[in-house]
């Protein structure tokens, strides 16, 4: 079953989102359950697009086309 492609754009807001809701104490599952994402598509996602602004993003796609 094919999933919800996300832009990343959005990757980089959830993964913002997912930083806010830990740092408030919940577990990396819970925040990333409360944004509507599974923990392992957060790992994933971090580890592409770990420290990533959505200016520097743009930047990215720029430079790959």
């Amino acid at each position: 079953m094919a999933g919800k492609r996300e832009k990343p754009e959005d990757i980089v807001l959830k993964l913002r989102q997912v930083e806010v809701l830990q740092g408030q104490g919940l577990s990396v599952g819970e925040a990333a359950r409360q944004v509507g994402i599974t923990q392992q598509s957060y790992y994933r996602w971090r580890r592409q697009y770990g420290g990533m602004s959505r200016d520097q993003l743009k930047r990215l796609k720029e430079l790959e086309a």
